[in-house]
């Protein structure tokens, strides 16, 4: 067909399939934008309405204004509810109520019949507990999967006694500061049969034998924050945990922590028991022992990736020490987890110093590597971004770097071209993300109509540029272009 003739065929916006609106905005993320396209005609109300009540959030409401709350939006239409499948509630939001806002919460809870996940938010409020109460009497009655619990005051015994009446869960997060440290006594037994996630955030005062029999009886555990549980008694639960993918703990040595000091060197040549498949594993390490500084805790991470094959496709270390404000990881450290996860490790997060001849080995050692972050010390004087592409070269799927630079010098600016530079090393280089310092650049290919300052003898000369054929066969040019993008604390941007 010719240009003139397809030119000359439109498609009114009214013809348009609407079978591809649904995909198109779901791509939204805005409630603005849902709520938009809500207003624009029957279809698009058809698939935004969905989408607008699929989760009600009670902390976006107004300070000033908490007639807002999306329960008298419920209550007003009733059939909204069954779009609803996530809640969360904020108790301060029940406390600035100059009505019974509580119970009209309630009662719009109890419509929303396909409610998978609740979510409840309290600070130290006397009234928390009561507002709780009210919705837990409400979500026995519901098929939730999931449940969340976030509240600095103790939730009190009798919420704790329906809480645990709750059976089906699937998942499970309970961050409770104050009270008895609770780790599900008395409700894994109800939970044993379906719960695969699992976040206990205060385990700190519950004897290590307590929290490993609660955490025997649920064997279907795919996912396990923990924060407060002792080391040794870590070890001990990934040797019961078969199905375990994902573990997110802190490193807490205590007097059994002395186990842990085999050397290095020699650690692999013993398993003494099977380990879970861990797919990923986040560590916190925020006190070390004050003689032997970190050595334990390089020794105590090879003694939990050890022994179940190659899985480890996710290491990540926090490490919030300020003894140890330059903490640098071994090389035996890199090695050891190697030699178990060489073939399947695809993400390095590390809050320690390494060299560039560290970073070199960690794309020797590990192809799949997708991520690096870490700091980067240098040695001695100015370094190049030679030295940094020559230290990544074996990188062939390295997609993200990121490092903070230890050095006398104050400034560490990168420019647009030069991260493009590192980025297009090699014609094989699918790095398209690079962070140093405060500096942060984003890669990608954009397709131009012309290359104006490049003439054709030049073109297949600059790394920059590429000409490929369409599927029309037309000849096209695509230019590489870097921008700066916003940092972020979280360090996941690409």
């Amino acid at each position: 067909m010719c240009k003139d003739s397809m030119a000359s065929t439109k498609i009114r916006f009214q013809e348009l399939p609407v079978d591809i609106l649904d995909p198109i905005i779901q791509c939204l993320t805005d409630r603005r934008d849902w709520t938009s396209c809500a207003l624009v005609n029957r279809d698009f109300n058809r698939i935004s309405t969905p989408l607008l009540y699929h989760s009600l959030d009670s902390r976006a409401t107004s300070n000033t204004s908490v007639t807002l709350h999306p329960c008298q939006t419920l209550l007003q239409r009733p059939e909204l509810a069954q779009h609803v499948r996530r809640v969360t509630e904020s108790a301060s939001i029940h406390r600035m109520a100059l009505y019974n806002l509580t119970e009209d919460a309630a009662r719009a809870l109890a419509l929303c019949k396909s409610l998978e996940s609740f979510t409840w938010i309290s600070t130290d409020d006397s009234k928390s507990a009561f507002v709780l109460h009210e919705f837990l009497t409400v979500l026995r009655e519901l098929p939730i999967a999931r449940i969340k619990i976030r509240a600095h005051a103790d939730i009190g015994n009798e919420n704790w006694e329906k809480l645990i009446t709750l059976s089906g869960l699937e998942s499970v997060s309970w961050f409770c500061m104050e009270g008895p440290p609770r780790v599900l006594q008395g409700w894994c037994e109800v939970l044993g049969p379906t719960l695969t996630h699992l976040e206990l955030g205060r385990c700190a005062g519950v004897p290590s034998s307590v929290l490993i029999s609660v955490l025997l009886q649920l064997p279907k555990l795919e996912s396990l924050l923990l924060k407060g549980a002792a080391a040794a008694a870590v070890t001990k639960i990934l040797c019961l945990l078969p199905n375990l993918k994902q573990l997110d703990t802190e490193y807490l040595p205590s007097s059994s922590s002395h186990s842990y000091t085999r050397s290095l060197i020699s650690f692999g040549d013993a398993v003494d028991k099977p380990r879970s498949p861990l797919r990923e594993l986040i560590i916190r390490a925020s006190s070390l022992d004050s003689v032997t500084g970190p050595d334990m805790l390089w020794a105590w991470i090879l003694e939990n990736t050890e022994g179940a094959g190659a899985s480890l496709e996710v290491f990540k270390l926090h490490a919030f020490v300020h003894a140890f404000s330059h903490l640098v990881l071994p090389r035996s450290l890199i090695t050891g987890l190697a030699g178990f996860h060489g073939s399947t490790l695809r993400r390095f997060f590390a809050s320690a110093q390494l060299s560039l001849t560290d970073i070199e080995l960690l794309c020797t050692a590990f192809p799949l590597l997708e991520y690096i972050a870490c700091s980067h010390w240098i040695e001695a004087g100015p370094d190049g971004l030679d030295s940094l592409k020559s230290a990544i070269a074996k990188g062939k799927n390295l997609r993200a770097l990121r490092l903070i630079i230890q050095t006398r010098r104050r400034s560490h600016s990168l420019s647009a071209v030069e991260a493009a530079d590192v980025m297009l090393r090699s014609e094989d280089s699918k790095l398209r993300f690079l962070a140093v310092d405060g500096s942060q650049f984003t890669g990608k290919w954009h397709l131009v109509n012309d290359a104006d300052d490049v003439s054709a003898e030049e073109l297949p000369k600059r790394r920059d540029y590429q000409r490929i054929y369409n599927s029309s066969g037309q000849l096209r040019t695509l230019k590489f272009i870097v921008t700066k993008t916003e940092r972020t604390d979280s360090g996941e941007d690409w």
